[in-house]
């Protein structure tokens, strides 16, 4: 595990903008709030109070859906009328897809050929067009931009723009309101890291006190190196297994609000997101996409490393979709590992 902590220098006016946006982000006419569920099962084996956020109830099955909504109703009638295109590893852009149908506007949607076919589906089922175009994101991320660029359409980034950052951070806005009570740290899933700068700005500016820790696994830990460099950095190469944040490079936004305003990093490997996606099973009866698994992870093994006990901690499963047949490899990995 690695770890970084970063100090709060950053100017309060900007977490005052995002905190602006997020109360007026229309996300809930698509949206859902969505529940602030204990775990039991979880806390007595951990020692903490841990409860999970469970955007894998969004109609998108992701938390996505927040962010890709804010941006597109926002969109001037002349945007609208050209159509959007976006790159994404499966869950933004079914959140895209959604978002354009309802609006009327056409999206088409690059997608790395490894996206898995549920993803793919999720997709082409809610009308926009599906581009399975290179090996992973930012293969189909260079491509999407080119295609922008040739159509004249709106380019909407996954994680890399203002008012995506907003819709993602109407989930603190819930988080802060079902948990108004004791609340230590908040684990936040990190890919190009839109969720986590709009958890981040959003609780650093009503309770600054709350820890906000993000998760990245061990394979693409882009946000990690990014704090450590002190600068954005792109990694030479990212694993695939946690599809959806296995992104080479954070977003220019949202690291301008995660340098100062997220208290940590971790990073966990697969074998502890398989045994995540196991324990939120045994408790919940859900199953999650390894990237939607990753704040348990996170939870479990910064428990382990920091021995505290009592404390209020909340996982955001962020995703659920996962193909039915690679849930064999994940049980096959915690089979190997023993005792969960």
């Amino acid at each position: 595990m690695s770890t970084c902590t970063a100090p709060h220098t950053a100017d309060p006016g900007l977490l005052e903008h995002y905190v602006k946006k997020m109360l007026a982000a229309p996300v809930y006419d698509l949206a859902v709030r969505t529940p602030l569920q204990a775990a039991p099962a979880l806390s007595a084996l951990l020692g903490n109070q841990v409860l999970l956020k469970r955007e894998d109830l969004q109609p998108t099955f992701s938390f996505k859906i927040r962010g890709a909504y804010n941006k597109l109703v926002q969109l001037t009638p002349e945007q609208k009328a050209r159509g959007v295109v976006t790159a994404s590893a499966g869950n933004h852009a079914q959140g895209v897809a959604l978002a354009a149908r309802e609006l009327g506007i056409e999206a088409r949607i690059v997608m790395p050929a490894s996206t898995p076919e549920l993803k793919v589906q999720g997709v082409r089922s809610r009308g926009a067009e599906a581009v399975l175009h290179g090996a992973s994101f930012p293969f189909a991320l260079a491509h999407a931009l080119q295609l922008a660029e040739w159509s004249g359409c709106t380019f909407v980034s996954p994680f890399d723009d203002p008012d995506v950052i907003a819709g993602q951070g109407t989930v603190a806005m819930e988080i802060l309101r079902q948990q108004q009570g004791p609340l230590d740290a908040i684990f936040v899933p990190v890919g190009g890291g839109g969720l986590i700068a709009g958890v981040a700005a959003y609780v650093k500016y009503l309770r600054p006190e709350v820890r906000i820790i993000g998760v990245e696994p061990e394979g693409s830990s882009c946000l990690l190196a990014a704090l450590r460099a002190g600068e954005r950095v792109i990694l030479p190469s990212v694993d695939g297994f946690a599809d959806g944040t296995a992104v080479a490079q954070v977003g220019a936004y949202g690291f301008e609000i995660c340098r100062d305003w997220v208290d940590e990093v971790i990073t966990v490997s697969n074998d502890e997101l398989c045994s995540a996606i196991k324990l939120i099973y045994d408790d919940t009866r859900s199953i999650t996409e390894p990237s939607g698994a990753l704040a348990v992870a996170g939870i479990r093994h910064y428990v382990a490393r920091h021995q505290f006990r009592g404390h209020t901690l909340v996982a955001i499963n962020s995703g659920a979709n996962i193909n039915f047949d690679s849930l064999r490899h994940v049980a096959e990995r915690v089979a190997a590992q023993g005792a969960v």
